[in-house]
């Protein structure tokens, strides 16, 4: 399929935000819209190397209400999208092992409840009786919501994708956008490694890569690449199959099921920001053994792969939503590690935004990108 020289929406980014914004403005009806994705194959840039987490447990209001209308949406998505997603609510553990850590999320839970998440509070003793194969002496506190779990999110772009193409979407592979032409200060049209497209509106939903894509038009977008990394494991038969997700907040060190075995990650404290995606093979023997301190049986399996993908990074781990000072210029990214739960609500959203003017499913207007200049940041506390 040979590129068109125009369209009236170009969506820079073919992960989860991109490929649900392009769903949900098509089955509004809206025609003429190109889907862009620098990799061989949709979903495989950021989205593609996540854990596949998705929760409730936030500690603000936009990020809980972004949650209540996105998580629902995954969970009916076989049923609208016509794709199994494998939704898997095995529940987040959060075990707190430091007084400032138990305060925060005290408070957190308060909101949660607020807003009617149900979030049961642990005592040290209650993590400690859940979590048998683990140690956790030194565990003060913790939260637990059967409803957090896990989603594959290849199933979800494509789901997305093959909804969208169905509905007159043109979605390409191998189109790295290479520019964005700007005259004054409105969109003119985007430069790709296959060829130029006319076209009035781009949203920017490329996620670690989104701030090079402002600066092709010419807009600072405060996001910043940070790698994660994880690795799995061979078959651990003892982790028994209503294993939660499990995260010892304080080492941000986390544990899910993974086929017959376990996902493991940890996150960096010192990684400085940056777009590479080896492999850390020193920092992943730190999370190793503190893996191992944490479950004594990870010692017993082999490693079954490993793997680094990009967390988009904001000042206060918020997303951007909206306009920019380019007209036509829009942005969806900046989710800070928790894009791929909420992106169905946010391309929903996006569609709204610019189909309707505003956003109308959940009130995100604070999340704009002028908050950063303005000094509006909400900051999130809730994040690995």
């Amino acid at each position: 399929m040979e590129l068109p020289k125009s369209a009236d929406i170009v969506i820079i980014g073919g992960g989860v935000m991109g490929a649900s914004a392009a769903y949900h403005l098509a089955a509004r009806g809206t025609k003429n819209i190109v889907l862009l994705e620098k990799e061989e194959f949709f979903g495989q840039g950021a989205t593609g190397r996540c854990a596949g987490g998705v929760r409730y447990q936030f500690g603000t209001e936009i990020n809980i209400r972004l949650s209540l209308a996105s998580l629902p949406m995954i969970e009916s998505f076989k049923e609208e999208i016509g794709q199994d997603v494998n939704y898997r609510q095995c529940g987040y553990l959060f075990a707190l092992t430091n007084e400032k850590d138990v305060t925060a999320f005290q408070r957190n839970v308060q909101l949660q409840h607020k807003l009617g998440v149900q979030t049961e509070w642990l005592s040290g003793d209650e993590v400690r009786r859940r979590l048998p194969l683990m140690r956790f002496n030194d565990a003060l506190a913790g939260t637990f919501h059967r409803k957090d779990g896990l989603v594959d999110p290849n199933s979800v772009v494509m789901g997305y994708v093959n909804a969208a193409a169905r509905r007159g979407v043109k979605a390409f592979n191998g189109a790295e956008v290479t520019g964005i032409r700007v005259s004054g200060d409105k969109v003119r049209g985007v430069e790709t490694a296959r060829g130029p497209i006319e076209t009035r509106l781009i949203l920017n939903a490329a996620g670690p890569w989104a701030g090079q894509i402002g600066q092709m038009a010419g807009v600072r977008i405060p996001i910043q690449p940070i790698r994660r990394q994880m690795f799995t494991t061979t078959p651990l038969p003892e982790v028994p199959s209503d294993f939660p997700f499990v995260i010892d907040f304080g080492q941000s060190l986390y544990f899910h099921r993974e086929g017959e075995g376990l996902l493991i990650g940890m996150s960096n404290r010192n990684e400085t920001p940056g777009f590479d995606q080896n492999v850390d093979e020193d920092f992943e023997l730190v999370n190793l053994e503190a893996a191992i301190a944490r479950m004594p049986l990870v010692e017993k399996a082999g490693r079954a792969a490993h793997w680094a993908g990009l967390y988009e990074v904001t000042p206060d781990a918020h997303p951007i939503f909206g306009r920019t000072p380019v007209d036509g210029f829009l942005a969806a990214a900046g989710f800070s590690g928790h894009g791929f739960m909420h992106g169905p609500i946010a391309g929903k959203l996006m569609a709204e935004y610019i189909l309707d003017g505003n956003f109308q499913s959940v009130n995100v207007s604070a999340l704009d990108l002028a908050r950063f200049e303005e000094g509006r940041m909400i900051q999130e506390y809730n994040v690995v």
